[in-house]
Order: structure tokens, then C-alpha cells, then sequence
């Protein structure tokens, strides 16, 4: 009999209403198949209230307590549920990413799932019972409690769907599937029935909330076929798998939540060069968009999240003071389609809707499925209402 992987998001488990909506989901799947792995995040809004909390004490609070911290809101969510469950005659036990054999680098806040012994898991799926997993952590090889970053749920749901053989994960949220735009930034958005991964992964790597770019990968390199729903709703969801269909442009993703960073100062050298930006790797900066202008003197410039902005300039405050550092918040704007390069018209069309909001770009990327576009300030919504009406 094949195991099912539900995930439900925080908002799907933000209070006890909710959690009983979703236990009447589950009891209905665990009906059909017997073997039911469920796995969730944080309630609501806890996550950013635990980052809250860490920061009124530190601005870069020690990463490895903070992961101890912030692991703690999964772990209410799972008991609760499992608690429910119970009391409803649905046989359940809650084990945290620890317990159900979830392994991952060493990396803080954005560690990576290096394997699964799945052996808890599946002796609780033999005794009847639906496992209720807590998403978004793990433990290093140090017995250390890791994070996978935000949206970690996801990859935790998938990475287990994969190695149960499962053949789909449902992730449901308060939203039903994958949209063409964000629908809180433009009410032209609309419902996509499916979707490649190869572009279920731009819009996630671009910077959209809908599903963790992780969880994408391990889906394609698995075969998992990843079902984005509702839980307050019945319809359709996305369908995210190998399959490519439709339109040359599947969706719109502006991301306002980087920070713009240029770096300067006397005297230039590789060797300078490549000292900043191993110190950025080895503090686990993933700054992306690098570009290097330096000849006699040094002139590099990049992005970075916002939320990993605190930890940058404290960085480069005690490594680097002699740098001298401007940050501006921007937008980049991301256009998703598979063969979008080959099609002068959708440039076309975005140059001029660009041109005429007389909006100013620092750099442009373009690729065989995406459109990528970097401006010197935030820009407003109402450009994502424009290239939506013109492009799909």
C-alpha cells in the first residue's frame, strides 16, 4: 500500500479550529490508504515571533541557539495535532526531525537534508498509526538541532515522500496551487493546473513563498510528483512535475525582500578579492547577482535577503572596516516560461512596459526560461498588473 506525505502550513495550524480542519482532512486520507505521514510547520505567525524574540537580545543572535529556538514551534504544532488526532480515534504520534531520522549538514538556518532513517517512521506506519512529523529541522553529525531555512516544511515533506517511495506529496496552505503572479500584490493573478519543475524552481528560487526551492529538487531527482492545495477548500490544486505544457510564460515573481550592496574601497588585488568573498562563504553568506568592477581600486556589488542583511554588516563592521559599504532595498522582477529566450516579443514587451513606468534598471539576466530584472529601488505592485495583462 503506498504512504501518502501531507504537509500543512502555518496558517493551516495557526489555532485550534484550523487543526481541526485539518484533522478531518486527515482522517479521510488515512481512511483510503492506512499510511499516512503528515508533516507540519510552525503555527501561524511563531516562527517570525521566536526571530523577534532572538533579536530584541542579539542583532546576530548565535546561530546554532537560535536554530534551538526556533525548531521549538514545529514541535508544538505536531504535538497538538497529535494530541487531536488521538482524542478523535485516529491512532498518531508526533516525533520531532530528530526522532523521525532527519540528517543534515551543519549549516544554520539553511541546512540540507543529507539522509533519512526512515525506520521510526515506518515502524509506526506498520502499527497503524498516522506520523506527525515536525517540518523545517534535523540534526547534524554534532546531535546538533539544524533548520532547513524558511519554507523548510516543504523540503522535510518531500525528502521523506522520496524516501518512503511515495508517489505524491500534498502540500496544502491557505492558498489553492501555484499562481501566475503573487495574488496579495495583484488581484490579475491567476490559478496554474500545472507546472514543470524546472519552472516551479525559478519561482521559487526567485524569491516566491509558494513552495521551498529544495523541495522542488528533490521532487524532479525523485520523481515525487508535488500536489499544491488548499485546506479549506476542495478544488484542484497545481500539479508540479516533469511534464511541460501551456503558454511560454508561466509566471510573474517580484521579490522586494533583498538588499542592494555595493562595496568599495583603495587598491584592488585578486588575492583581496577572493579573501571577501571566501570570509562571505565561510560565514555561510550566499550572496548572489556578484559583480565585480574593481581595476585599480576595489568595486564589487550584490545582492543578499534581508533577512541575512544584520548578519552581513556585522560581518563586515568587525572583519572588514575599512570597506566602505552603501545598502539600498530594491526589486527584481522575474519572468518564468520555458523557452522565453527564443520569443523577441516577451523582451520586447517587457522593455517597453519597463520604459514607459520609466522605471531604472541596474542589471538584466536572460536565460531560456526566465527574464530577470534588477531595479535601483522598490518598485510598485502595479508593474506586476502590466506585464501580467501583456505577457500571459
Amino acid at each position: 500500500m503506498d504512504t501518502v506525505v501531507l504537509k500543512f502550513g502555518g496558517s493551516s495550524v495557526a489555532d485550534n479550529i484550523r487543526l481541526n480542519i485539518v484533522a478531518d482532512k486527515i482522517k479521510k486520507f488515512y481512511e483510503e490508504n492506512g499510511r499516512v505521514v503528515v508533516v507540519v510547520s510552525a503555527q501561524g505567525k511563531t516562527t517570525d515571533g521566536l526571530i523577534k524574540e532572538a533579536l530584541s537580545l542579539s542583532s546576530v543572535p548565535n546561530e546554532r541557539e537560535l536554530d534551538v529556538l526556533l525548531s521549538s514551534g514545529e514541535q508544538i504544532s505536531m504535538a497538538k495535532l497529535a494530541i487531536l488526532l488521538n482524542r478523535l480515534e485516529i491512532p498518531a504520534v508526533s516525533l520531532t526531525g530528530w526522532q523521525a531520522g532527519i540528517y543534515t549538514s551543519n549549516t544554520n538556518q539553511d541546512a540540507v537534508i543529507e539522509d533519512i532513517d526512515t525506520s521510526r517512521i515506518i515502524k509506526e506506519l506498520d502499527n497503524g498509526k498516522v506520523v506527525i512529523v515536525a517540518g523545517f529541522q534535523g540534526i547534524n553529525k554534532n546531535m546538533d538541532i539544524t533548520t532547513l531555512g524558511r519554507g523548510g516544511s516543504d523540503t522535510t515533506a518531500v525528502a521523506i515522500a522520496a524516501k518512503l517511495n511515495a508517489s505524491k506529496c500534498y502540500i496544502f496552505s491557505d492558498v489553492d496551487g501555484v499562481y501566475t503572479t503573487d495574488p496579495n500584490q495583484t488581484k490579475v493573478a491567476k490559478k496554474i493546473d500545472s507546472i514543470s519543475y524546472t519552472e516551479m524552481l525559478d519561482i521559487a528560487d526567485e524569491g516566491a513563498k509558494v513552495l521551498h526551492n529544495r523541495c522542488v529538487e528533490i521532487g524532479e531527482k525523485y520523481g515525487v510528483q508535488i500536489i499544491a492545495k488548499s485546506t479549506f477548500s476542495d478544488n484542484d490544486g497545481t500539479i508540479i512535475n516533469d511534464k511541460i505544457e501551456g503558454s511560454l510564460v508561466k509566471n510573474i515573481v517580484k521579490n522586494d525582500k533583498i538588499k542592494y550592496v555595493h562595496i568599495t574601497s583603495n587598491g584592488y588585488s585578486l588575492e583581496k578579492f577572493n579573501y571577501i568573498y571566501n570570509t562571505f562563504i565561510e560565514n555561510e553568506l550566499n550572496v548572489k547577482n556578484l559583480v565585480n568592477s574593481s581595476e585599480e581600486n576595489l568595486d564589487i556589488s550584490f545582492t543578499i535577503p534581508k533577512d541575512k542583511f544584520n548578519k552581513l554588516a556585522n560581518l563586515l563592521e568587525n572583519k572588514f572596516p575599512d570597506l566602505e559599504s552603501t545598502y539600498s532595498d530594491i526589486s527584481r522582477i522575474s519572468i518564468i516560461g520555458n523557452g522565453i529566450m527564443s520569443n523577441n516579443l516577451i523582451l520586447n514587451k517587457t522593455m517597453k512596459i519597463i520604459s514607459d513606468s520609466k522605471l531604472d534598471i541596474i542589471s538584466m539576466e536572460i536565460n531560456e526560461a526566465k527574464i530577470a530584472v534588477m531595479f535601483k529601488e522598490i518598485v510598485s505592485d502595479e508593474i506586476l498588473e502590466k506585464l501580467h495583462k501583456e505577457l500571459i
